[in-house]
């Protein structure tokens, strides 16, 4: 039961992460955002491995399992949350979140390919409806995005009353959120792959360092991951954009490397003691939790209609058929043996 707590706090402080980066790269810009979530991360996780007394085990990792580790950190921390910002920022969280959410599809096809894990009808019938919830989200946007393209008043308009009172200024409406949704999926179908195949290189570590401490292994993998992002700020322009961010943007950006942070802290305690075809399915009500969360915060900021709810819905619904295993829910569910046959026979894998 305290796994399943854990899952779904994890699953929360991971939404409210995304809908408060969100909120931060409305004005400002990516960049600005991760020079405080990597390296804030990476203390974090130093904090955890103290706590939890690991911080010996920092120096007993295999090359092997370091090498894999500092891949993971890259790829994970790095280039995959990269993707992940950026989308958020180009087309907000509610489009952007069901094609992230493909990263369970994307691990399991990797596991099929490289682990030669089994891969059943009913992880195909999963795979099917993520895919289809992420498209199912984008069918209105274009819609929205060409209302909400209407030119908009340059210039305040100015009422002037009979007795010539004082001009009163009329507020500006606010600009409306316009949505870019090609290069935006295209950024969400990069974060999907690098979250998808970020897991695998975990296992891959943890094979070669059994026993090892998570929090040990994290702190090396956000070590990686600083070190390299502290190559990207050698490009000319971008110290000048990190110190030009903004007082308003700078708490978004401080709350969501904390619950980052925080977020990653849950997944590897309810890993401790939940098995994973548990925690799993738990985790992807992240998804619905951000649809919620974003309305609540950045309601100006994002496009939300049946669409979004419908391809959210039903890439939550995929994801959880890909996660569980294929015989526990056909028990759980007591279905007919022919088709519960049909649901557990492997296309591939062992």
């Amino acid at each position: 039961m305290l796994g399943v707590l854990y899952a779904a706090l994890g699953a929360f402080t991971f939404a409210l992460n995304n809908v408060a980066m969100r909120r931060g790269v409305v004005t400002g810009s990516v960049l600005q955002g991760m020079a405080l979530t990597v390296p804030i991360g990476g203390f974090s996780f130093l904090v955890m491995t103290i706590a939890f007394g690991q911080l010996g085990q920092l120096m007993v990792f295999p090359a092997v399992a370091l090498a894999w580790l500092a891949g993971q950190g890259v790829l994970h921390f790095v280039l995959g949350r990269y993707c992940n910002y950026k989308s958020n920022q180009l087309m907000g969280v509610n489009l952007a979140a069901p094609v992230v959410q493909l990263q369970v599809a994307v691990a399991m096809m990797l596991a099929v390919a490289i682990l030669h894990e089994k891969f059943t009808v009913l992880q195909v019938i999963g795979s099917a409806l993520m895919l289809g919830g992420s498209f199912v989200t984008q069918t209105r946007s274009t819609k929205r995005r060409n209302n909400a393209s209407m030119p908009l008043p340059s210039m305040p308009i100015v009422r002037l009353s009979a007795q010539r009172e004082p001009a009163v200024p009329t507020p500006m409406p606010r600009p409306a959120f316009r949505p870019r949704i090609l290069s935006g999926y295209l950024f969400a179908l990069g974060a999907a792959m690098c979250y998808g195949a970020s897991p695998l290189m975990a296992r891959e570590a943890f094979l070669h360092a059994p026993g090892a401490g998570t929090a040990a292994a994290g702190c090396l993998a956000y070590a990686a991951a600083t070190l390299f992002f502290s190559l990207i700020l050698l490009k000319p322009g971008s110290w000048a954009d990190i110190r030009g961010t903004s007082r308003e943007n700078l708490p978004w950006f401080l709350s969501s490397a904390v619950l980052v942070a925080i977020s990653q802290a849950f997944v590897y305690a309810s890993l401790a003691i939940a098995p994973l075809m548990v925690v799993t399915p738990i985790l992807q009500l992240s998804l619905v939790f951000r649809l919620f969360l974003s309305q609540l915060i950045n309601r100006d900021y994002e496009i939300m209609n049946a669409a979004v709810l419908i391809g959210a819905l039903t890439a939550v619904l995929g994801s959880m058929l890909v996660s569980i295993d294929t015989d526990e829910l056909t028990a759980l569910l007591d279905l007919p043996q022919p088709l519960a046959d049909f649901l557990r026979y492997q296309l591939t894998g062992g």
